[in-house]
């Protein structure tokens, strides 16, 4: 099913980790919370709706025109490419809905992540994430963000082309030699982000879709927003409670981020986080002995996977297809398990099959599940080219080679194994072809109403300390933890987390502050 992923995104000779960018409050920190009964007006047949705002008038009161797509119904809302300009071009946001089975108090919109996941996907395809009970009081509404899929999508490479960056196989170094050939290839796929994509690469920066999602807000009919976002969804989500505060309904923030950390303090967050889940992963990897390609202690263990990946640098390995599996897929593949941890034994199994039989199909399959590439060689969505357009709008940029190797010393001290492979994602922003937008900041919405985060304690995308951050910044909020691996929580977890969600949505009971699951 479709799920919020942060992942490493494999680009031209580059591997480098796709971080969340978080647009800022304005104001500091503040600690605080709520518990007990939310109180704001959730239901869709409130008496009025909120104004417009002044000059957006045209885009308020909109009607979707609803029709079946599947056992969902599907439509465009129209909203300013450039909010500066509202009365010039305008784009279509689409969106699906799967339409409460009960009397529906409202519509909760969704955003699974990335940035440049597909929302529209994951309402169409993972369903099963959302609890009958929710289900049954809400519409659920997904949504693809401007410049993702089907809304305006940006566009850089061609399918070829994206298997053939897939295919490079240069490990990471810290030489002038590599880091010339990082950026030229990074030169290259800009240029082509600029030719292919036209004038929405100017226009995705986080806050043009938090305004997005009020005209979305209002186009379902409510008064206040219900929403829930994973991952990056919590940037989003936290950037509109900051600009429309008393539009604010019952917000749910699943993986949470920092807003306040630069690009490098996300990167090598992010790789600590995966280092502890790799930890993890070998532990539970040692007790079954016949089963690990591994042996010996951890520490042993995680050497020898180095080595394995080492390995792969010196020969990409084949697969029965014809293809092979490159250091880069290797890389994309080996972390994708480490979003669901259910699918650890599915990750023992590509390495037993690389190291006792030299084949890669197992883990060349991952890696394709994280691309999105399918077995016709086709690539759905485009969240690689949207991540990369959204963040180099949302972050300031600069970053010098001096400060790149410093930063490979950081990524390899904060995860010996993944390290080295996050690395040098500077050259992307400053090639980038249109300016930034946007700079890092504690989130600010002191008079929103009741905000539920939740945090896993071990989720390696979102660690859990950027959680912890995001409850002190926010006054409103209050901090639910998921106990165990993986990224995110609702939908994936246990019946303490999904209770929890689904009171405060369809009751308007906030969960007490602290709550563990």
């Amino acid at each position: 099913m479709t799920k919020t992923r942060l992942k490493l995104a494999a680009l031209l000779g580059s591997v480098a980790l796709a971080l969340t960018a978080c647009v800022p409050g304005t104001s500091s920190p503040t600690q605080g919370g709520a518990s007990g009964t939310a109180t704001t007006t959730t239901q869709a047949a409130a008496s009025s709706l909120p104004a417009a705002p002044a000059g957006l008038e045209a885009y308020y009161g909109q009607k979707p025109e609803w029709a079946k797509c599947g056992n969902l119904e599907c439509a465009t809302v129209e909203v300013p490419m450039d909010y500066a300009n509202p009365g010039g071009k305008r784009i279509k946001i689409a969106v699906n809905r799967l339409k409460a089975t009960g009397d529906a108090q409202g519509s909760v919109l969704v955003n699974p992540g990335g940035p440049g996941a597909s929302g529209v996907d994951l309402v169409a395809t993972g369903s099963a994430m959302f609890s009958t009970t929710l289900n049954k009081n809400f519409n659920i509404v997904g949504f693809d963000p401007r410049g993702v899929s089907q809304s305006e999508p940006v566009k850089c490479l061609t399918d070829k082309e994206r298997d053939e960056a897939a295919q490079d196989n240069v490990g990471p170094e810290k030489t002038s030699e590599y880091m010339d050939h990082v950026e030229k290839s990074v030169k290259e796929y800009t240029a082509k982000c600029k030719e292919n994509s036209g004038e929405i690469l100017a226009f995705m920066d986080t806050q043009s879709s938090a305004r997005d999602l009020d005209i979305l807000r209002d186009a379902m009919g409510d008064a206040k927003l219900n929403y829930l976002g994973y991952s990056y969804g919590t940037k989003l989500g936290s950037t509109y409670a900051g600009l429309f505060q008393q539009n604010t309904g019952r917000l749910v923030l699943d993986g949470a981020m920092d807003p306040s950390l630069d690009e490098s303090a996300l990167t090598i967050g992010q790789a600590k986080g995966f280092e502890k889940a790799i930890t993890a992963y070998l532990q539970d990897c040692l007790k079954q002995p016949n089963n690990c390609p591994f042996d010996g202690t951890v520490d042993d263990a995680r050497e020898q996977l180095m080595v394995l990946m080492d390995s792969v640098v010196e020969a990409p390995v084949p697969t029965n297809s014809g293809r092979e599996v490159s250091i880069t897929q290797f890389v994309n593949g080996f972390i994708t398990p480490f979003y669901e941890d259910s699918l650890w034994p599915m990750l023992t199994m590509a390495l037993n099959d690389i190291v006792n039989d030299g084949n890669g199909d197992t883990l060349l399959a991952l890696a394709d599940a994280s691309a999105g590439r399918e077995d016709n060689g086709k690539y759905k969505g485009n969240q690689e080219d949207a991540f990369n357009a959204v963040n180099c709008l949302d972050y300031t940029r600069g970053t010098t080679r001096e400060e790149m190797l410093k930063e490979y010393d950081e990524l390899e001290k904060a995860s010996p194994v993944l390290g080295k492979y996050l690395a040098f994602g500077g050259f992307m922003c400053d090639s980038w072809p249109v300016a930034e937008k946007g700079t890092p900041a504690p989130a600010s919405a002191d008079n929103a109403a009741p905000i539920v985060i939740i945090g896993t304690t071990g989720d390696p995308a979102t660690p859990y300390e950027w959680a912890q951050a995001l409850r002190k910044q926010l006054k409103t909020s209050t901090l639910v933890t998921y106990e165990g691996q993986g990224h995110t929580a609702y939908g994936r977890s246990n019946s303490c987390i999904s209770e929890a969600v689904d009171k405060y949505f369809v009751e308007g009971t906030v969960p007490q502050d602290g709550l563990k699951c």
